[in-house]
């Protein structure tokens, strides 16, 4: 048996104790030096070795040291237990200790518990420091920083000297001590394997802890990068070598309208391609070199959208030794946005007045009128028929206003249920209705706050709703569905509507007073039969769009087909006659063979108003009557006279002529008269 187990070498030590304690000279060789070295800074620490007494934490100072030290426990517990499981039974148990020596965890035998607790207060709070409970093998160790078997006499304290302890500390990842884990059972069960039951259990909380910490840190990291990234104003992908998008940061999802959850872990080829090219190969090729601030074209594949361009930038990442592991996609906002955009996404305009094609006197007078609303903070009311382009006018408005910068949100009033254009509108609070979501929601005031809400087809809106949308125009405020307080909104309505909502006034679907809320600023849309020769230029662009990659042309003759129609789809049906044409040709020309038969065979478009010519004409009030009869207009004096007197009104010279605006719009453009040099004469 090795020597300290021996009755004999134990006497020897109780002998030498005795002695220490009353500083009486005596050979002390016999004692192991770091137990003499403990003995002596707990004599000097001033603790007595008589002491049954024990400092333990209060209450909630106990609950103060468990809760810092939470991580830990879930890191130690389940290795006293397989532990224990080893020695259950044998009169042993596992005290876990933290840095400071307080014993804040202990699994083991009741009786060997209970007898702790009795005879040396070894109880969960209770502090094993040196300086206060002495040579012990949790207080020892932690001061050594080493692992260390202490057994009967060689404890310090005369009520420890009945028992045998194996402590080993264990740190973290810097080295720093974090606690030490014990084993304590009476001298007559020691065991020097004991130790080596301790310390092997201390290198699997160690290296637990220390990779622990390493996914503590790379989860810090990642999430400090993912901070960065999205912090980011310019759009940004992160690819792997396979071309596989990795990371992607909200400025690049909203810039290319996608959606986080399509698109990760799919190759970026799936979703953009580079250049209008849909070749993978060749895309791939594009981003096969570093480069910094290349101009590009970035379409969305499957998209009917024109590219966007932007200014991009592309960088490899490098693995530690050196091999291509990924790519950085980098692209700033567009310098150049192309005119149209096929699909509008979230809530933003992407229209200007640039957008809007034609440049025919109609549309003219159209732009300068909507380009004098859109400077003032009113309500506007837009009136025109299906197809003729309300919405982009809406949003040309939009980015020239004072409300430009803030947020731009469309909602189609006649495409929502009769019971949800309410919550759609104003939002909802949680429990509002049966399905509504458990947080609440915010209507698209709410969203608009700050900027433009367009309220298409007003005209269908349930009469309940307009009297809270005339609520809220005349208190800027809004209440949710289910809610209590109004809540401030700073919003420009636009609305728009094909119908004739004088006759809605009448017929009692629609409030006079919310129209007049709303009809503060009036536009009236023409159609596209009224646009002269736009409808070529429109031709020329749709062609563009759909046929640029065949290189298709119009042939000339179809021109005088598409003028001669009278169009009641207006530019909407224009688009998807052209579109047609592109797909059934069979060469690069467009011929009247692939018209629809209805506009091939077309008589000349009427000179007589329309109803909503006439709507346009009698909202424009005038001082100038019309003389009896009207004007030979065939005659360019005739016209040049009426719009002299009229100071360049064409509304008023149409009157003045006795002839409508459209037939007018149709001789100035024939005789090539600019009819705003009249104006202020």
């Amino acid at each position: 048996m090795y020597k300290k187990f021996t009755p004999e070498y134990q006497a020897q030590l109780i002998d030498a104790w005795k002695k220490f304690i009353h500083y009486e000279d005596a050979d002390y060789s016999l004692i192991r030096p770091e137990i003499l070295e403990s003995w002596n800074r707990s004599r000097a620490a001033g603790v007595s070795p008589h002491n049954t007494a024990a400092k333990i934490l209060s209450s909630d100072e106990l609950t103060i040291r468990i809760n810092s030290n939470l991580d830990l426990i879930e890191v130690v517990r389940p290795y006293m237990e397989k532990l224990y499981s080893i020695v259950q039974g044998s009169g042993f148990y596992l005290l876990f200790c933290d840095k400071d020596g307080y014993i804040l965890d202990l699994i083991g035998d009741r009786s060997i518990i209970e007898h702790g607790k009795n005879k040396s207060m070894l109880v969960v709070g209770a502090n094993r420091q040196e300086s206060s409970a002495g040579t012990n093998a949790i207080g020892t160790c932690l001061a050594l920083q080493k692992p260390i078997q202490i057994w009967g006499a060689e404890h310090y304290l005369e009520a420890h000297k009945g028992y045998v302890c194996s402590g080993a500390p264990f740190f973290d990842s810097s080295g720093n001590i974090l606690g030490c884990l014990n084993i304590t059972g009476l001298s007559e069960n020691v065991h020097p394997h004991t130790l080596g039951l301790v310390i092997s259990a201390v290198d699997g909380i160690t290296k637990e802890v220390k990779i622990r910490k390493a996914y503590a840190d790379i989860e810090l990291i990642s999430a400090q990068r993912n901070s960065i990234i999205q912090s980011m104003t310019f759009g940004l992908f992160l690819l792997n070598k396979s071309a596989r998008i990795i990371q992607v940061n909200d400025a690049a999802l909203q810039m290319l309208d996608l959606k986080y959850d399509n698109i990760i872990g799919k190759s970026i080829f799936d979703f953009i391609s580079f250049d209008e090219n849909n070749d993978r190969d060749r895309n791939f090729s594009l981003i096969e070199n570093e480069v910094y601030n290349k101009e590009m074209n970035i379409h969305q594949v499957g998209s009917a959208s024109p590219p966007i361009r932007f200014n991009m930038s592309v960088n490899f990442v490098k693995d530690s030794n050196g091999r291509y592991s990924g790519t950085v996609i980098r692209f700033n906002q567009p310098r150049v946005i192309n005119n149209l955009v096929n699909t509008i996404s979230g809530y933003k305009s992407k229209y200007t007045f640039d957008s809007i094609i034609g440049d025919s006197p109609v549309t003219r007078e159209l732009i300068e009128t909507c380009k004098c609303a859109a400077q003032s903070s009113s309500n506007v009311l837009i009136i025109g028929k299906s197809g003729t382009g309300k919405e982009l006018i809406a949003q040309s408005m939009h980015n020239m206003s004072p409300f430009s910068s803030g947020p731009f949100v469309a909602i189609n009033c006649a495409a929502l249920p009769k019971g949800l254009v309410e919550s759609e509108l104003f939002g909802y609070e949680k429990g509002a209705f049966t399905g509504a979501g458990k947080s609440g929601n915010p209507g698209k005031f709410e969203l608009a706050d700050g900027g433009t809400i367009f309220l298409d087809e007003i005209g269908d809106m349930p009469l309940d709703v307009q009297v809270s949308l005339l609520r809220v125009i005349q208190t800027k405020e809004i209440v949710r569905v289910g809610g209590k307080y109004p809540k401030a909104v700073n919003v420009r309505i636009i609305a728009a509507t094909n119908k004739d909502l004088n006759q809605a006034i009448e017929e009692k679907t629609f409030r006079e007073d919310l129209y007049y809320r709303l009809n503060v600023l009036n536009i009236q849309v023409p159609t596209l039969a009224e646009r002269g020769n736009d409808v070529c230029q429109l031709a020329d662009y749709f062609v563009k769009l759909y046929g640029s990659h065949r290189g298709i042309k119009i042939n000339p003759s179809v021109y005088t087909l598409l003028r001669k129609y009278n169009w009641p789809g207006n530019i909407r049906q224009l688009e998807n006659v052209i579109e047609r044409a592109v797909n059934i040709t069979d060469t690069n020309l467009i011929e009247p063979a692939h018209l629809p038969l209805e506009i091939q065979q077309a008589d000349p478009v009427e000179g007589s108003a329309s109803p909503l010519s006439s709507e346009r004409m009698a909202a424009s009030a005038s001082s100038l009557s019309r003389p009896h009869g009207p004007k030979d207009i065939n005659s360019e004096n005739v016209i040049l006279d009426g719009l002299e007197k009229c100071g360049g009104n064409v509304t008023e010279a149409a009157k003045f002529l006795g002839v409508s605006r459209r037939t007018l719009y149709r001789k100035l453009d024939k005789y090539n008269i600019d009819y705003g040099k009249y104006r202020n004469r």
